[in-house]
């Protein structure tokens, strides 16, 4: 293992290739990073890869602790547990762990679970993290879950010691009914944002958000949320190159951020059955670099000018003009969480004009949500 110092990090090598290897590495990276123009090579044993002290001590493993409930969403709890186990293989300073609050756990699916440990043989720390994911709405409903005092206390108890806690979809209405999220903003599936609202009052239940931190309490939408959450808390622990390293282990090629709305551009406007107009979105998702005209387009749906424009509108709600900006708009929001690339390259590669009108048009779009959002309230 190798490590590089430069005044304000220290990066981390893992040493499985030549020398030669080695250097290409560090050349890459400075393109990334200008900080580490000037560096140098020592050995130094048992450092993770691209490791940065600056935001976690060196000597710390952080446990990740997984809850594993009775009717479990499985993705919920294996989407961020993958996340985790793939940082550690890199180097990361994370032990995982699993526990419940019962004996016999099948998944929401039907899936048997075999024996996990009971959570009070656990022993978290400050700063280690509990992941609570999702699980079936009657069992929530329950006065079974309902009568789980011991681990609502438990969960309570640890947040005030200073561990951090992570819920996944549904997972929000545990950690709702210990009273931690009272006065705090949260999130949870779009489908049971209102419910969750209705149940704790005393919350704050966010719309449309993927995922939501506020007071040492994650809460992220559903499903595959978990894994975006997750990959957030791995940046802030590691940093935004080593989180990007993960992402593309798990062939995760669009990384979201908290605010990306919880649906998606690439599946709205296509609930038609207009083989033309669907065969014309696709063509546009692939080609958002290309500055088409409508000639090119028309051909590509097999349409006349008139007809894709009219036809187009009819069946999404919208103009073709409308719906390019959107996909154009989506791109550049996930292209921003990858480390080192400009404002005029997001805008080149997502087709706009340059940075400037890149940024005009983003604000606009954030000033008409944030007024329908407030109209809506």
């Amino acid at each position: 293992m190798h490590y590089l110092e430069s005044e304000s990090r220290l990066w981390i090598i893992k040493l499985n290739h030549s020398l030669k290897d080695i250097k290409q590495e560090i050349a890459e990276q400075q393109i990334l990073w200008p900080e580490m123009s000037d560096i140098w090579l020592t050995q130094m044993p048992g450092i993770p890869y691209f490791y940065n002290p600056n935001q976690l001590s060196m000597s710390l493993i952080q446990q990740v602790i997984f809850i594993v409930p009775p009717y479990v969403h499985v993705l919920d709890l294996t989407g961020p547990v993958q996340v985790f186990y793939e940082a550690a293989e890199y180097g990361a300073p994370y032990k995982l762990l699993y526990c419940t609050f019962q004996n016999q756990i099948i998944s929401s699916a039907g899936l048997p679970i075999g024996p996990v440990q009971h959570f009070t043989e656990t022993q978290p720390k400050p700063g280690d993290l509990i992941f609570v994911p999702g699980m079936d709405m009657d069992y929530i409903r329950s006065e079974e879950f309902r009568a789980e005092h011991d681990f609502l206390d438990w969960l309570r108890e640890k947040h005030a010691q200073g561990v951090i806690i992570c819920s996944v979809c549904t997972g929000a209405f545990i950690v709702a009914r210990t009273g931690l999220l009272n006065g705090r903003k949260c999130t949870t599936h779009w489908k049971r944002v209102d419910e969750l609202q209705a149940t704790y009052p005393q919350i704050l239940s966010l719309h449309d958000r993927l995922f939501v931190h506020d007071g040492g309490i994650y809460t992220s939408a559903g499903i595959t949320a978990g894994i975006d959450l997750a990959l957030a808390i791995l940046e802030e622990h590691q940093g935004p190159l080593f989180a990007s390293k993960i992402a593309r282990e798990l062939v995760v090629y669009l990384r979201r951020g908290p605010h990306h709305s919880q649906k998606s551009i690439y599946l709205d406007y296509r609930n038609h059955m207009n083989v033309a107009v669907h065969q014309l979105q696709d063509w546009l998702i692939a080609n958002l670099k290309t500055k088409a005209t409508l000639d090119t387009m028309a051909e590509v749906a097999g349409m006349s000018i008139r007809n894709l424009t009219r036809t187009f509108r009819k069946e999404t709600g919208i103009s073709i003009h409308e719906y390019t900006t959107l996909l154009r708009l989506e791109l550049a929001r996930t292209l921003q969480h990858n480390p080192g690339i400009t404002m005029e390259a997001i805008a080149e590669k997502c087709g706009f004009q340059d940075a400037r009108q890149l940024r005009r048009i983003w604000q606009k779009d954030v000033l008409k949500n944030s007024t329908r959002s407030f109209i809506s309230t």
